[in-house]
């Protein structure tokens, strides 16, 4: 075993040159460890090979692909450049079928994959891998320019003492078409052959290449990283837009959501591999959505009242559900509602209720028209964890500048209580679980807010009133007096004056020379109030 604390930066590139025409749809970079210090590198290209009269690739960039030229850095210095000629090509499936669409719009995407296998050295750092081809097909509607911005693909092979990783692989080709505002569900998950664990995010997509050098061969330093310009408000986080937006789960790699929004667009998802709670590696799959008009004649949709991840409800005060459905075209709706073992959980009503025996979290499913010639069908979660209520308490005088404490009480029957966010009704708010606050001498009511939540995605909201009353006491303003047995000053907008029920007060001569003089004021509450005045004793000349 290695012991080594030194890094070493080593990127390959494939770099296409020659010539330039839209024609690029995706990407993506893989390796495995094939031995020791032996990797074998796959690029995977794809291009639009629809025909030109239909708006497809040029024949001669798509000839121009291979062969690709790979540059190896390290660090950031020329290492060595090689080419290869690329070891298949094929038609990727469309990945839509759908026999009630009569106007599934026309694609075409060719798959050149080019193999690679070199040996690198042991070294103290990573080594990289990119990919560079310009330009994507001009129809993309996300971005900038397309016809004219290239691409670029990278991964990343660990340090050691990390010996002999191989980067995690996509499990699936995405789909070609979705249909606009209609629900969609991919997995666009990934396997690792070494165990480590996967998380994913959309990610930007990355320039590489121009027109006037389409297929550079880089034999300088190594290449910065430049995104593409996205479309606002698009971008690479949200590069597509969607009501619910279009996003991917982190831990799962599914991506879900409705498109709202017709058209192309590139779409980049960066798979993370951790191992030792570090990321070791990231891969990247670019490829392309086309959001059609479908005129798909039968929907299936339960909406989504949670913000929980493709999920109808959470219900926290009841076991009995009342499903809503929002499915178009239907005659006939056929519901499961997952309760395993049970053959009595399911109903043909349009909207049914239904009473689970049990907490827990079911996948319902509906299946509208089912048998028919043209079916659909979506499935949905529903999470059931009675009983969950928000409530809380104070303590502490309700007066200006004084704290005010706030205790949680919320109850749950599954007590992985997490959350809480309260809001004092006057800017401030806070995510403890018992907070403590003052208010302002500004003499109002107050609604103070707490949402807490489980777990489980309970949430409940409860709401106090607080009334702070203004406490203004007023001894009088500075004053100049002169020599004479007493003077009597009034003080004003209290109710008690040290106690008593006084509002005129005595200085007598005896004590005045400079002196500060502090009257307090009591409200019921009992609310005080300070208030300074300043009395100068002169005496006369004679």
């Amino acid at each position: 075993m290695f012991i080594l604390k030194k890094s070493i930066f080593i990127l390959l590139m494939v770099l296409c040159q020659s010539s330039f025409a839209s024609h690029i749809v995706g990407g993506e970079f893989t390796y495995k460890c094939i031995g020791t210090n032996k990797y074998e590198f796959t690029l995977n290209l794809y291009r639009d090979c629809l025909p030109p009269s239909q708006g497809g690739g040029n024949p001669a960039a798509l000839a121009d692909d291979d062969p690709a030229y790979l540059t190896i850095f390290r660090g950031s210095s020329f290492y060595s450049i090689d080419s290869i000629f690329a070891s298949s090509i094929f038609e990727v499936p469309v990945n839509f079928s759908n026999e009630c669409i009569n106007n599934k719009p026309p694609t075409c995407i060719s798959r050149l994959q080019f193999k690679y296998i070199v040996i690198l050295p042991d070294n103290f750092s990573t080594y990289k891998i990119m990919c560079q081809r310009c330009c994507r097909n001009g129809s993309i509607n996300n971005i900038i320019n397309p016809g004219n911005t290239g691409a670029t693909y990278f991964a990343t092979i660990p340090a050691l003492p990390i010996v002999c990783n191989t980067s995690a692989d996509f499990t699936n080709y995405p789909p070609q078409i979705i249909c606009i505002n209609n629900p969609f569900v991919y997995n666009h998950s990934a396997t690792d052959l070494d165990g480590d664990s996967l998380s994913y995010e959309f990610c930007e997509a990355f320039k590489g290449g121009d027109p006037n050098d389409p297929k550079p061969k880089i034999t300088g330093s190594l290449p910065g990283l430049t995104s593409v310009d996205y479309i606002s408000p698009l971008n690479g986080g949200n590069p597509m837009g969607g009501n619910p937006v279009l996003k991917i789960n982190a831990v799962t790699g599914v991506i879900t959501g409705t498109p709202n929004l017709l058209g192309r667009f590139v779409v980049n998802v960066c798979c993370h591999e951790w191992r030792n709670g570090a990321i070791i590696n990231t891969i990247s799959r670019e490829f392309q959505f086309v959001v059609t008009n479908c005129s798909k004649a039968v929907v299936a949709n339960i909406p989504q009242f949670s913000e929980e991840q493709n999920t109808y409800i959470v219900s926290c005060k009841t076991k009995t559900i009342y499903f809503e459905n929002t499915s178009t075209g239907g005659f006939r709706y056929d519901w499961d509602f997952g309760e395993i073992g049970l053959t009595t959980d399911t109903s043909t009503q349009f909207e049914p209720t239904y009473t689970y025996t049990d907490t827990g979290t079911y996948i319902v499913k509906l299946i509208v028209n089912k048998g028919s010639t043209c079916p659909d069908s979506i499935t949905r979660f529903v999470k059931v964890y009675p009983d969950f209520k928000t409530d809380f308490d104070y303590n502490g005088l309700l007066c200006p500048d004084q704290p005010i404490s706030f205790f949680d009480k919320t109850s749950s029957s599954f007590n992985e209580i997490n959350f809480w966010r309260w809001d004092f009704n006057d800017g401030d708010s806070s995510k403890l679980q018992n907070p403590t606050h003052n208010y302002q001498n500004t003499g109002q009511e107050f609604l103070v807010t707490l949402i807490s939540g489980n777990k489980y995605g309970c949430r409940d909201t409860a709401s106090k009133t607080l009334t702070i009353p203004f406490v203004n006491v007023f001894a009088g303003n500075d004053t100049v007096i002169v020599k004479i047995p007493h003077s009597s000053f009034m003080a004003r907008g209290h109710k008690f004056i040290r106690g008593r029920l006084l509002h005129t007060w005595i200085i007598r001569w005896y004590i005045i020379r400079m002196r500060s003089f502090l009257i307090s004021g009591n409200l019921p509450m009992p609310c005080r109030g300070l208030q300074k005045m300043v009395v100068s004793g002169m005496i006369p000349s004679e």
